[in-house]
C-alpha cells in the first residue's frame, strides 16, 4: 500500500467516524432539552443497535454481491445526510425515532464497507489496517473538539441543540461524494450464494460447545448491557452537572483509547486473554463508581471515568476480537467475528439502550436526575458479570500466537 492510498483511506476513515462522533455523543442532551423522556432517549440510541443488527443483511446480501463497495458507501452516506438533516428539524417523538432508525440503517452498513475498501487495498492487513483505522478514532476526537471549541462559542448551549446533527449531516454529504473517488472495490461475493445464517455468523455456534467460549459469549452479551448507559447518557450527565464543553472533554476517552491500543501488546505478554478481558470488565465497574460519586467539586473522578475508556474499550472489545480469532478456525473465523459483533453491538447494546432509558426515567427528579442511583445500577451489574466471568472462563488458547488487534468502533 503506497502513501497515496494510505492517505486516501485515512481521510475516508477520519470522516467516517467524525460523522458518528458529531451526532451520537450529544444526542441524549439534545433530546432531553427537547422534552423527550428517558425511555424515549433510550429508544433513540436503540435505533443505532438495530442498525448494527440489520446492516449485515444489506451488506452481505446486496453490497457484497452486486455493487462496488465504494459506490454503495457513497450512496448510503448521501442518503444518510439527507435523512439526518430532516430528522434535525423534527419535534415529534415517533417521527424522530423513525428517522433515526432509517439513518442508522444507512450509516451502520457503511462501517463494514469502509473496512472492505481498506482491506482490498492492503497487502498486509494485519500490520497496515491499524494505521488506517486509528484515523477513525482521531475523527471522533476532532468531532467532539469541534463542537466544544468551534461551535460552542458561536451557538449558546450547543450540545442541547440540533446543530451537532446538522454538522454530522454536512460531513456525511462530503464523505458520500468523497467515496466515489476511492479505489474501485468490486463486490467480493458476486455470483456466490449467501444465506442469513452466514451473515449472522451462525456457523460459529459450534464454538459454544467449548465451555469457556460459551462463557465468553454469554458474558460479552451481559456486559454490553451496562455499557449502553455510558454511550447514551454520559453527555447528558456531564451537562447536568455543569461541565463546560462536555463533548470535547469526552473525547479524552478516545485519546486514551489510542494510547492503550498501542500498549496492548505489552499488556498481552504480561496478562494474557483472561486477565485482559477481566480488567476490561472491572474498568467499567470503576468508571461507573467514579461517575456515581464524582461532581464538579470532585471533577477529578469524572475525568478519570472518561480516561478509563481506553481500558474499558480496548481491553474488552479488542481483546475479545483477538480471542475469537484464536479460537475459530480459518473456515469460520469471519463467521465467528460476525457472531460476537451481533451479540455485543447488536443484541447486548440493544437491551442496554432500552433498559438504560427506563432507568434514567425512573430516577428523574426536579431539575435533573439522581445520577448516583443511575450509575450504581450498571456499576453493580458489571461487577456481577465480572465475578461470573472470573469463575467460569479459562483461556485454553494461551499458548497460541497473538494476532494484531483491530478495533471496529470507537
Amino acid at each position: 500500500m503506497n502513501k497515496a492510498i494510505y492517505g486516501r483511506l485515512s481521510v475516508m476513515m477520519f470522516l467516517q467516524f467524525f460523522v458518528w462522533g458529531a451526532w451520537f455523543v450529544t444526542l441524549g442532551t439534545y433530546l432531553n432539552a427537547s422534552g423527550f423522556a428517558g425511555s424515549d432517549i433510550g429508544l433513540a440510541y436503540l435505533t443505532n443497535n438495530i442498525g448494527a443488527i440489520v446492516s449485515p443483511f444489506f451488506v452481505g446480501m446486496i453490497a457484497d454481491r452486486f455493487f462496488a463497495s465504494e459506490r454503495v458507501a457513497g450512496v448510503m452516506h448521501l442518503l444518510g445526510a439527507g435523512v439526518l438533516y430532516y430528522v434535525a428539524g423534527l419535534a415529534d417523538v415517533n417521527a424522530v425515532l423513525l428517522g433515526l432508525l432509517v439513518y442508522n440503517a444507512c450509516y451502520m452498513s457503511t462501517l463494514g464497507l469502509v473496512n472492505s475498501i481498506s482491506f482490498a487495498q492492503m497487502s498486509h492487513p494485519d500490520s497496515q489496517f491499524p494505521g488506517v483505522r486509528v484515523w477513525g478514532t482521531i475523527g471522533w476526537i476532532v468531532a467532539g473538539l469541534t463542537i466544544s471549541l468551534v461551535l460552542a462559542p458561536r451557538v449558546a448551549n450547543v450540545e442541547a441543540t440540533h446543530v451537532p446533527m446538522l454538522l454530522a449531516a454536512a460531513c456525511s454529504a462530503v464523505l458520500g461524494l468523497y467515496c466515489f473517488t476511492l479505489p474501485n472495490t468490486p463486490p467480493a461475493g458476486k455470483g456466490k450464494r449467501v444465506t442469513a445464517a452466514d451473515i449472522l455468523g451462525f456457523e460459529a455456534l459450534a464454538l459454544l460447545r467449548d465451555r469457556s467460549f460459551a462463557a465468553f459469549a454469554a458474558c460479552s452479551l451481559l456486559i454490553s448491557i451496562p455499557l449502553a448507559f455510558y454511550y447514551g447518557f454520559t453527555n447528558l450527565f456531564l451537562n447536568e452537572l455543569g461541565m463546560a464543553g462536555a463533548a470535547g472533554k469526552m473525547s479524552m476517552g478516545q485519546m486514551s483509547e489510542v494510547v492503550f491500543m498501542v500498549a496492548m501488546p505489552f499488556f498481552f505478554k504480561r496478562l494474557g486473554v483472561k486477565w485482559m478481558l477481566l480488567v476490561g470488565m472491572l474498568a467499567w465497574v470503576v468508571r461507573y463508581g467514579f461517575f456515581a460519586y464524582g461532581s464538579m467539586d470532585l471533577v477529578g473522578l469524572l475525568y478519570l471515568g472518561i480516561l478509563l475508556h481506553g481500558v474499558c474499550y480496548d481491553f474488552f472489545f479488542v481483546t475479545g476480537q483477538i480471542y475469537v480469532n484464536r479460537k475459530a478456525g480459518v473456515a469460520i473465523r469471519a463467521s465467528a467475528q460476525g457472531f460476537i459483533a451481533l451479540v455485543t453491538y447488536g443484541v447486548g447494546m440493544a437491551i442496554g439502550s432500552y433498559v438504560a432509558g427506563h432507568v434514567v426515567e425512573w430516577y428523574e427528579i426536579d431539575g435533573g436526575h439522581d445520577w448516583r442511583s443511575i450509575w450504581m445500577i450498571p456499576c453493580v451489574f458489571a461487577g456481577v458479570v465480572a465475578v461470573i466471568f472470573s469463575l467460569v472462563f479459562r483461556d485454553t488458547s494461551a499458548d497460541e500466537q497473538t494476532t494484531a488487534p483491530q478495533a471496529e468502533a470507537a
